[in-house]
């Protein structure tokens, strides 16, 4: 990755400039879902600021978020982005699905929100000079393939932002991405079904931390718009297929992943407060969820702790 200017984040917002891994055997994956990351989003704040440094994060949709939010060590950006963020006037609506850009405008919240004097600043110095490594999921529409980006993918903060955006985009609700003459839409499209698992153990990891943002007894149920899916996608078959099959895969993963918990193979937070819809405005249901998140996050750091090795 090249580098280029920096993009400093609110000094209160920083716990420093990125520091060497001191957790090197276990991976870190956060799972997406919109604004319901809200209850998540605390877990990077409570992670930076406790000085635990995985060498080595994973994220798919909003969890590529939370990735670019902990790699940048910006625990303030990661509240503002699933919580104030959602009062934001352009973050789009009605008006921005009539006009063909998505009920989230995906122009607006990936390219014009990251910069100094913006909603957003992004300290794109602090996740350059990051030595962990990190993958960002998204599905490749043309073939229904699920394709990973890491730090040898990224050129500069621009193609950070439009990979992130790939990552983030929900089929139907936003405008696919295109980069390099492919099309890509949400990666919990993939058959990890959202969370990164199978990206870390291609990476050689046996042991992991999973961040959830549904709670434990969540069982994905049938996808029931295949016909609208398959209208909308008329030349890109792969979307509406991955739709139809995104329940079992999900909850198939999510099997593997409580399994791995009961083998003392990962920890794995999974939300038990107030949790949001994944399109959520209310500042004030953002508000509850981010702060029930906080609180469960705070109650959970010693056992996570202990589960990495360092107490």
């Amino acid at each position: 990755m090249s580098a280029p200017a920096s993009h400093p984040a609110t000094d209160r917002a920083r716990a420093g400039r990125a520091p060497a891994p001191n957790i090197t055997d276990t991976a870190l994956i956060f799972e997406g879902g919109g604004m319901r990351a809200s209850c998540t989003a605390p877990v990077v704040g409570a992670f930076v600021e406790a000085g635990l440094n995985f060498g080595w994060v994973a994220g798919i949709s909003a969890g590529s978020s939370h990735t670019v939010n902990y790699l940048s060590r910006d625990p303030l950006r990661s509240r503002r982005s699933f919580v104030e963020f959602g009062a934001d006037p352009n973050l789009g609506g009605l008006r921005t699905w009539l006009r063909g850009e998505g009920m989230f405008n995906a122009e607006y919240i990936y390219h014009h929100t990251s910069r100094p004097g913006e909603a957003l600043p992004l300290d794109w110095a602090t996740l350059h000079d990051n030595p962990a490594d990190f993958r960002i999921g998204a599905f490749r529409a043309d073939d229904g393939v699920e394709v990973w980006w890491g730090r040898d993918d990224i050129a500069d903060l621009d193609d950070l932002l439009t990979k992130v955006q790939a990552s983030s985009t929900m089929p139907v609700f936003m405008p696919p991405v295109h980069i390099d003459g492919a099309t890509y839409v949400d990666g919990a499209m993939g058959p990890d079904g959202g969370i990164a698992l199978d990206a870390a153990e291609d990476a050689g990891f046996e042991r992991f931390v999973i961040v959830l943002s549904r709670p434990r007894g969540y069982a994905k149920g049938p996808f029931r718009a295949g016909r609208i899916a398959r209208r909308a996608f008329p030349d890109l078959p792969a979307v509406p297929a991955a739709l139809e099959a995104r329940p079992a895969r999900y909850n198939r993963m999510r099997a593997r992943v409580f399994d791995l918990e009961r083998q003392g193979r990962a920890y794995v937070f999974a939300p038990t407060g107030h949790i949001t819809s994944n399109q959520e405005r209310d500042v004030r249901r953002l508000r509850r969820s981010y702060e029930d998140g906080a609180a469960q996050i705070r109650r959970e750091l010693p056992a996570i702790r202990r589960f990495v090795g360092l107490d």
